[in-house]
């Protein structure tokens, strides 16, 4: 069986082809390609941690909703967090078509807009910065679901809005730092085991 971490960049999509867009795929030698498929994905513009394979019962026990794999990501929003939209978080909240399980919000570090200027993706940098004083924030929250674009969607729902995110953590297994965007390592056997039985 084979079990790889790729770093994905920004730009690309998660399958394994696409008539438009570079894919994940596209980053494997053909040989490796082949083999492989994504567990699970990460939007286009979402960068960091995504584990290939061509195991499907690992897929399956990654993705199955019942296992509460936890996820984290860390990311750069517009708008800011108080305590009570902190507790909403932890506590789970109401959006259309569900309701968000407990999570967990860290917060890291303050901003104004402009400080995080060439992080803000280009077709949104102009509307961003005619506010280039209001506030900006970093922030790492981790889920126990994948829901589609959820972890969006939770910060949506208390008024931030993400414009960088990236995954850096699959229950314990963790992006390797050394890893540059666009680059893959195989997966050790302790990390293949911790996936599988979900530590």
């Amino acid at each position: 069986m084979l079990y790889y971490m790729f770093n994905k960049p920004q730009g690309c999509v998660t399958a394994r082809s696409d008539a438009f867009h570079r894919t994940v795929m596209d980053y494997f030698p053909p040989e490796l390609a082949d083999k492989l498929h994504p567990v699970g994905r990460l939007d286009k513009d979402t960068c960091g941690l995504l584990i290939l394979t061509d195991d499907g019962d690992l897929d399956f026990k990654i993705m199955q909703p019942n296992r509460h794999i936890s996820k984290t990501y860390f990311f750069y929003a517009v708008g800011t967090v108080n305590e009570e939209k902190k507790l909403l978080i932890e506590k789970g909240i109401s959006m259309k078509g569900f309701t968000s399980r407990p999570a967990e919000l860290l917060l890291c570090k303050q901003y104004k807009i402009y400080e995080l200027e060439d992080l803000i993706p280009p077709e949104r940098r102009e509307k961003y910065m005619k506010n280039s004083n209001g506030a900006a924030f970093s922030a790492s929250l981790t889920i126990h679901e994948g829901k589609k674009h959820e972890v969006k969607r939770i910060m949506e729902a208390v008024g931030c809005k993400i414009f960088y995110l990236r995954r850096d953590s699959i229950g314990s297994l963790l992006l390797d730092p050394a890893l540059k965007q666009g680059d893959f390592r195989p997966l050790s056997e302790d990390e293949v085991s911790a996936l599988k039985h979900n530590k």
